[in-house]
């Protein structure tokens, strides 16, 4: 009997995706990739495919579905394209778990497919929780559906819970890296281009969450991601900057005391510690020496230089739909830095000025965080 569960990887060719395949090929006996689902990467699509043999693989951008088809022409192996094709895939009854690492906005419809069909989910994709977080959350009050947190800092929050009354939980306290312009004075963030920005000084990510990170955009969808995972106030999770990235988040109890979640910086370890929930999974990979980090430190974020932070929290307090307004603007004005189409400056900018201007909804629908998108979309484009 197998008793492997099946895994659908949305995303595959990204670096969490990539990272779930190698945990995949650690645990073979647990778990197989049963679905691989890309959006340009057809070549890398292609020969993980080929690794893997997955039964379906999908290409979301549909021109480039003839090139991956041929490639994998009479290897058992269905292709498909479009966006279509990949939120109706994650209802296959085969698959177990849907882990969703597809980047942004892209990875709502998908993952609210996978909620209304029961599906475990190992979540990756925090702009899910930022866009339309009440949205999921009523979706699985009705649904068999359980989400697993992928981000190492809710990974760490979901540890430091486990086995916690919610009403002894005083705080959150979410730690950031602080990304690679810490240090940097505000008055030089004007001249920094894409290819500083993309020099995290611990993690490596691809590029939009990198730069997430650099604004510190990234962490602000975090905690609009922990409001809706744990059931908190936003005024009740604190930021915290902590540049050696081992203390990957705290909870603070009611009492004074606080736990923490540590390890070394290497997404490997929250993954695992999703696909294996309800328990822990074994393994040999390098593990932390307490000796090696003596030195631990943490400070206040800097508000003012990193001004999305407080638009990250205007966002909750506003509620509706404006997280995913502030989304959809961060999506095309990180896009338009990478492509050093504008200064690193200007992102906060057409965020601001984005979610200042389109329209608010009080209690959106999915149609409404769909044509709130849409609209935010096209605004900020005006302002590039």
């Amino acid at each position: 009997m197998n008793l492997r569960r099946k895994i659908a990887v949305l995303g595959s060719t990204g670096s969490i995706g990539r990272q779930t395949l190698d945990i995949i090929s650690e645990y073979p006996e647990k778990f197989e990739a049963y679905l691989l689902v890309a959006h340009n990467s057809a070549d890398l699509l292609t020969e993980q495919a080929i690794k893997y043999r997955p039964k379906k693989v999908i290409i979301a951008n549909e021109a480039h579905y003839r090139k991956v088809s041929e490639a994998l022409s009479g290897k058992g192996i269905e292709v498909l394209a479009g966006d279509d094709a990949v939120a109706a895939a994650v209802r296959d009854p085969e698959i177990d778990t849907v882990v969703t690492a597809m980047v942004g906005y892209s990875g709502l419809v998908p993952t609210i497919n996978a909620i209304e069909a029961g599906k475990k989910i190992a979540l990756a994709n925090k702009e899910t929780m930022v866009v339309a977080g009440d949205l999921v959350n009523r979706l699985l009050k009705k649904s068999e559906s359980v989400i697993y947190p992928v981000d190492s800092e809710h990974g760490a929050f979901y540890q430091c819970l486990m086995g916690e009354e919610r009403k002894n939980v005083s705080k959150l306290i979410l730690t950031a890296s602080g990304g690679p312009f810490r240090q940097t004075p505000k008055d030089k963030l004007g001249q920094v281009r894409a290819a500083d920005a993309l020099r995290h000084p611990n993690w490596a990510m691809g590029a939009k969450i990198t730069i997430d990170s650099a604004t510190m955009m990234n962490k602000g969808f975090e905690m609009l991601e922990a409001k809706w995972l744990f059931d908190v106030s936003h005024e009740d999770i604190e930021i915290v900057v902590h540049p050696q990235s081992i203390v990957h988040s705290m909870v603070e109890f009611v009492d004074g005391s606080i736990k923490a979640q540590l390890g070394l910086p290497d997404m490997h370890l929250p993954i695992r510690f999703a696909l294996g929930l309800p328990g822990r999974l074994a393994s040999n990979s390098r593990k932390m020496t307490i000796a090696d980090y003596a030195n631990l430190t943490f400070e206040k974020p800097d508000y003012e230089k990193f001004p999305l932070l407080t638009a990250a929290r205007t966002a909750a307090e506003r509620g509706g739909n404006a997280a995913c307004v502030m989304n959809a603007a961060n999506e095309i004005a990180v896009a338009a830095f990478l492509r050093d189409k504008i200064g690193f400056l200007r992102i906060a900018e057409i965020i601001e000025e984005t979610m200042e201007k389109v329209a608010f909804v009080a209690n959106p629908t999915l149609d409404d965080y769909v044509a709130s998108n849409a609209e935010a979309r096209a605004f900020a484009e005006t302002l590039l």
